[in-house]
């Protein structure tokens, strides 16, 4: 820790008050000074002194009682007597108030009311930041230096009315000392702000609401507001603040948000302090020169209009010769890093386990040749009048016959069955419509002759399967499964109430509001009524907040949706997404035969049956659910079923996604990852930083039996999604159900399987 006494030490002061304060350190009313209740280095919870806990009658007429998390995410409670509610600037939808805890200790509430929950974004706005309070606390609440930040006391953010609390700040705001500050004061409050921005930028946080309003100063350090309006570093800037004090970008809403923008803040408060009026904003002060004192802030490029152009918080600080207090390393090792080194292990293990290329590679490049083409027939087909090309005709024998010239699409061959796993191959007398009731009606369109009425009828017909057998259960495949490219299976394994079925819906949810448009995707549905009846059933129920019932055992494996995924001028391929039950993939039965073919798997890890998190136990006693030690059983059952290929690995892709990974949140990592917007575009790097990061999250808090998909696949990514952002109460999600990331495991298989643009087939994590 840098000496409070050096010179230069950003809360070395002259003044041991401000000038006026009514309210100097002694005296009761004054919040802040060491000894009170709420001294920020006191710490609020479960180790808060004793005098918060002491018993209040339960009949006092002025308290109420009110349970919070801390930042810690340990439940307390307490008797609390309100204040009145106030509209706080800037936020809104949301009340403030002062709260009184126990027997006396202040603390400011700030609260989302009910009517304006009906604005998806203000429950998000108040999630954000609370997601940064509790991370600048985690990370620096130790450090006399936190005290440039608002203090938080705790939240709940699934109460009626989601609320979080802080410490009452100290001082008054800068524009209340307009004039009043001394030279040497000024540059403290500089110095401290560039301090400010270098703990938040360490953060991975742009603060973006530092103006003279939002500064407190008590004549020996500046506190900043609350976080209500952080974003995460690296993400896309949404249009906030307004001139002077926020940046040219930042209001334009231009280009990834900067720790840099706050340096900007920090540039406009300096002049501004200097000066004694603002400046316009949109650039250099045009008498920038006239300030000798702000010379060498404006050669370091701090009043550049673009972020890129400004100088790093921590050159800021070299410049003011104020001490960096992360130079000498705030807080402990990250316990993470020695299980990243074993991702790095495991990747190098299976690379040379599969000889340096992904394992089955061969066979995809096998299975991107052209299939052998079956003669055409004497007359034109129902096809053949449709899609122009060679017509599939069943065959007692499989065996190919001399290919004939090529032909342009679609392509001639057969589609294996994702049900039974035997050939199909296109022929018309299979054709049947599927009425309400689920009778299997024929469909003869032999005598139809306009080709647009054709279409659209196959675009609706399904194509038996001939292949059942005795004890088997008779199905059918929707027809463009038939008439377009390589199909594409996708499996969600895992047990029982692990939210595979919410998984999908979320997925499913966010390809229909066009989630997969960025990434150059186009999708229709395989089946259009089947289609609207999944997103009626389990899509729209969802979005309603409504909690998905528990999917059945089933005798036979369907799958749950289908999809026909196009990427520019390709031919469109079918996806397919089987959501079976857990106990169905936990048992080594024939319902489960169907693995053996899937092209992909996406297995859904439970953080409350996996992870040694204490905090998950209220949580665990209230579902019911325990903790397992030997990892998810359908994870086993379903591995060992799978074909092996060179090295012993799985060739078929896997994604591993660690669901519900709102209940862990606030977990730096998860925090890192969760609270991030996917990129419009894939990046290979942050897929692997992120299957880096949760492989190490898992190791370290749930076992190697959780990870046992990433060891036995050739090719498997992690990655942290919530399918819901949020525990049900009933059957309903109080808040609605808000899917966080959920695409981003199907993104992975995607680029996995060559169907995504701009990702090389079969790129993963082996190559």
């Amino acid at each position: 820790m840098t000496d409070p006494n050096h010179p230069n030490h950003p809360y070395r002061s002259n003044h041991p008050h401000p000038p006026g304060d009514p309210n100097p350190p002694g005296d009761p009313q004054r919040t802040g000074d060491p000894g009170h209740p709420t001294d920020p280095h006191q710490p609020i919870g479960p180790d808060h002194p004793d005098h918060l806990r002491e018993p209040v009658p339960a009949s006092h007429p002025y308290y109420q009682e009110l349970e919070f998390l801390t930042h810690r995410e340990v439940p307390v409670r307490f008797a609390v007597r309100y204040g009145e509610d106030r509209r706080p600037s800037g936020r809104p939808g949301v009340l403030a108030r002062r709260v009184t805890l126990g027997a006396g200790s202040p603390v400011l509430q700030y609260r989302l009311v009910s009517s304006a929950q009906g604005d998806p974004a203000a429950y998000g706005l108040l999630e954000r930041e609370v997601a940064a309070a509790v991370a600048l606390e985690r990370r620096y609440g130790g450090a006399k230096f936190v005290a440039v930040f608002a203090r938080i006391v705790g939240f709940d953010l699934t109460a009626a009315e989601p609320f979080v609390l802080y410490r009452p700040p100290a001082g008054r705001p800068l524009s209340d000392w307009a004039g009043r500050i001394g030279a040497e004061d000024q540059e403290r409050i500089t110095g401290q702000l560039a301090m400010a921005v270098r703990l938040l930028g360490e953060a991975g946080l742009v603060h973006r609401a530092i103006a003279p309003d939002t500064v407190r100063w008590d004549g020996a350090r500046i506190r900043l507001c609350e976080p209500y309006a952080a974003v995460r570093a690296g993400e896309a800037r949404e249009p906030f603040g307004a001139a002077p004090w926020a940046s040219p970008e930042q209001r334009a809403g231009e280009g990834s948000a900067d720790p840099r923008d706050d340096l900007w803040s920090v540039a406009e408060l300096a002049y501004y302090l200097l000066a004694g009026r603002p400046d316009r904003g949109e650039g250099p002060p045009a008498d920038l020169a006239d300030y000798r004192r702000l010379a060498a802030l404006g050669q370091s490029g701090l009043f550049a209009a673009h972020a890129a152009d400004r100088p790093h918080p921590g050159d800021l600080m070299r410049l003011l010769h104020v001490p960096d207090p992360l130079a000498t390393g705030v807080g402990a090792a990250d316990p993470l890093d020695r299980w990243r080194a074993a991702y790095d292990q495991q990747i190098a293990r299976k690379r040379a386990a599969a000889g340096g290329a992904p394992p089955g590679t061969e066979a995809l490049h096998e299975a991107a040749e052209p299939p052998p083409r079956t003669p055409r027939p004497a007359r034109p087909s129902l096809r053949d009048r449709i899609f122009g090309g060679d017509s599939l005709r069943p065959t007692v024998s499989f065996t190919p016959a001399a290919p004939p010239e090529p032909v342009p699409l679609p392509p001639s061959r057969s589609r294996m069955c994702p049900h039974c796993l035997l050939p199909v191959e296109y022929d018309e007398r299979l054709l049947v419509t599927i009425d309400a009731k689920g009778n299997r009606i024929p469909l003869d369109l032999s005598a139809e002759r306009r080709p647009g009425h054709v279409a659209d009828a196959l675009r609706k017909a399904y194509h038996l399967c001939p292949h059942t057998v005795d004890g088997d259960e008779e199905h059918e495949l929707p027809v463009p499964y038939l008439t377009n490219g390589q199909p594409l299976s996708v499996a969600l394994v895992g047990s029982s109430s692990v939210g595979k079925t919410h998984l999908l819906a979320a997925m499913l949810g966010e390809v229909e509001l066009g989630g997969l448009e960025p990434y150059g995707l186009k999708c229709r549905p395989l089946n259009p009524e089947a289609h609207r009846a999944y997103l009626r059933e389990r899509v729209q129920s969802l979005k309603d907040g409504r909690q998905l019932g528990r999917t059945g055992q089933q005798t036979f494996a369907r799958f749950a949706d289908g999809l026909l995924v196009q990427a520019g001028a390709a031919q469109p391929r079918p996806v397919v997404f089987f959501d079976l039950a857990g106990e169905d993939l936990a048992q080594d039965g024939e319902v489960g035969r169907f693995l053996m073919g899937v092209d992909a798997f996406v297995f859904v890890v439970d953080p409350l049956r996996a992870l040694r998190l204490p905090g998950l136990d209220p949580v665990r006693e209230q579902s019911g659910l325990r903790r397992r030690e030997l990892g998810d059983e359908a994870f086993s059952t379903v591995l060992n079923r799978i074909p092996r290929q060179r090295g012993g690995l799985i060739a078929a892709p896997a994604a591993l996604a660690v669901n519900k990974s709102d209940l862990v949140r606030f977990e730096p990592v998860v925090d890192r990852w969760l609270g991030r917007a996917l990129p419009g575009r894939h990046d290979p790097g942050a897929v692997r930083a992120e299957s880096r990061d949760a492989y190490a999250f898992l190791a370290h808090h749930a076992g190697s039996a959780w990870l046992k998909p990433f060891d036995d696949c050739a090719d498997c990514t992690l990655h942290f999604v919530a399918a819901t952002g949020g525990q049900a109460r009933g059957d309903r999600f109080p808040h609605g159900a808000r899917p966080r990331r959920v695409l981003a495991p199907l993104l992975s298989l995607f680029a996995h399987c060559g169907l995504l643009p701009g990702a090389e087939p079969t790129e993963g994590i082996v190559r």
